[in-house]
C-alpha cells in the first residue's frame, strides 16, 4: 500500500487540500497521512487542531473510506521541513498542499512555506488552491 501525505491546516486552502488527498488516496488505494503541526506554540497556534476540532476532523476521516493516520509534530521545525521528514520516512508516493494568494512583496519578507515544499520534497506534489470565495 503507497501512502500520500497532506499538509492540513483548518482553513479553505487545507480543506482543498485535504479533499484532494482523500480523493487521491481512495484513488491509488492508499494510506492518507494528514500532517497538522505547530513550531512549539500549539498552545496558541490557531492551526494547530486541538479538542472537539480534532475529534471532528478524525470522524470524517474516519467515515471518508480511506486508511488515515493524524499526525501532529511538534518539534520547532516549519512546515517544509516537517512534510519533507514524513514524506521520506513514509516513502510517499504523493504530498498534497493547499495554496495562497500572498504578494512578491510579502514572499519576499516572510518567505514561501509552499516554495521550500516544492524545492526539498522528494516526491511528487499535488498543489491546490481553495475555491474562490463567492459573492
Amino acid at each position: 500500500m503507497g501512502t500520500v501525505v497532506v499538509g492540513y491546516v483548518p482553513t479553505p486552502r487545507g480543506r482543498a487540500a485535504l479533499d484532494h488527498a482523500v480523493l487521491e488516496s481512495r484513488r491509488r488505494d492508499a494510506l492518507l497521512v494528514v500532517v497538522n503541526t505547530s513550531r512549539g506554540d500549539a498552545l496558541v497556534d490557531e492551526e494547530f487542531l486541538q479538542g472537539e476540532a480534532l475529534r471532528a476532523l478524525s470522524q470524517e476521516l474516519a467515515a471518508s473510506g480511506v486508511a488515515v493516520e493524524v499526525r501532529q509534530p511538534v518539534h520547532g521545525r516549519d512546515v517544509a521541513e516537517e512534510l519533507a521528514a514524513v514524506v521520506e520516512e513514509t516513502d510517499a508516493e504523493l504530498l498534497v498542499i493547499g495554496l495562497r494568494k500572498r504578494s512578491a512583496v510579502g514572499k519576499l519578507l516572510m518567505g514561501s512555506a509552499a516554495q521550500r515544499i516544492l524545492l526539498d520534497v522528494d516526491c511528487p506534489i499535488l498543489a491546490v488552491k481553495a475555491p474562490p470565495r463567492g459573492p
